[in-house]
């Protein structure tokens, strides 16, 4: 009988579907798409070896070594301090629990730029804590470090909500029964608690990756943009432009346009293992 009222054309069961659907497919080809094509259309006037010598130049080449080297290295530190901050937020109640869980946000809510500017002044050779680092022969601001904790900030949020929010689900009873059988609490955690925590840890990853490639604002009060040693690609785009050459910068978006789909592609993926652990 539904099917049948299905098929003379009923209306859908949800108001409103076409107009959403419309205002849907509008926003994402205004916003999404069309900066997309547009960056496809500038590279169709480009040959493939005049693609090949923009976007594999040295200067270009050391762009995305400090890039997706840094990013790395930033999403790794992220992980495993993002595991930390999720186990203590979800597995107990202390006095101040909330303050943390609200600081954890901050980096969504404020400005790259206020951020940079902020981390600068901390880590620079006379800042409060780049003063101690620096006694000790450490250089944070202008380095490619600084550009690792500025992309560590920016990503933290990501690995410790993605982590948090798988571990709230699992039941206590699975340490529990662990401990019955005369597991101690450390051979718990490693076999028991992080098989199950692997999959979330790896999307945190990726989006903490993801995110400290895309990131700007934050890394260049703080970089120092010095080329070959301290600069990123998002910065060397900006340069290009700049100078008016726009087949540069063209090339070096491609490569980073690639490279971002590729990270969705992983992330999508990933996220799937999380959902439906057994497929």
């Amino acid at each position: 009988m539904a099917q049948a009222v299905l098929r003379r054309g009923a209306p859908n069961v949800i108001p409103g579907f076409t107009p959403s659907l419309a205002l849907s497919l509008c926003a994402v080809g205004c916003i999404v798409l069309l900066p997309i094509a547009a960056v496809i259309l500038t590279m169709s006037g480009i040959t493939g070896a005049q693609l090949w010598h923009l976007a594999a130049s040295s200067r270009a080449i050391d762009s995305y070594r400090v890039t997706f080297g840094s990013a790395l290295i930033a999403a790794a530190i992220d992980t495993v301090v993002g595991l930390a901050i999720a186990w203590v937020l979800v597995r107990y109640r202390f006095p101040g629990r909330r303050v943390l869980d609200l600081a954890i946000d901050i980096p969504f809510a404020l400005p790259t730029a206020v951020a940079g500017i902020a981390l600068a002044t901390l880590y620079n050779d006379r800042g409060w804590l780049g003063a101690p680092a620096a006694a000790h022969g450490i250089h944070v601001a202008f380095t490619q470090l600084g550009i690792v904790v500025a992309m560590v900030f920016v990503g933290l949020p990501f690995a410790v909500r993605t982590v948090a929010s798988v571990l709230s689900e699992l039941p206590h009873e699975l340490d529990e029964a662990a401990e019955t059988l005369g597991s101690r609490q450390p051979n718990t955690f490693l076999r028991v608690t992080l098989p199950l925590l692997a999959p979330a840890m790896l999307v945190g990853f990726s989006m903490a990756l993801a995110r400290g490639i895309g990131e700007y604002g934050s890394i260049i009060f703080i970089a120092g943009n010095l080329p070959h040693r301290t600069e990123i690609t998002a910065i060397l785009i900006i340069t290009r432009l700049e100078e008016y050459d726009y087949q540069g910068a063209t090339a070096l978006a491609a490569v980073m346009l690639a490279a971002s789909f590729v990270l969705i592609l992983i992330i999508n993926v990933l996220q799937r293992r999380v959902r439906w652990p057994g497929l």
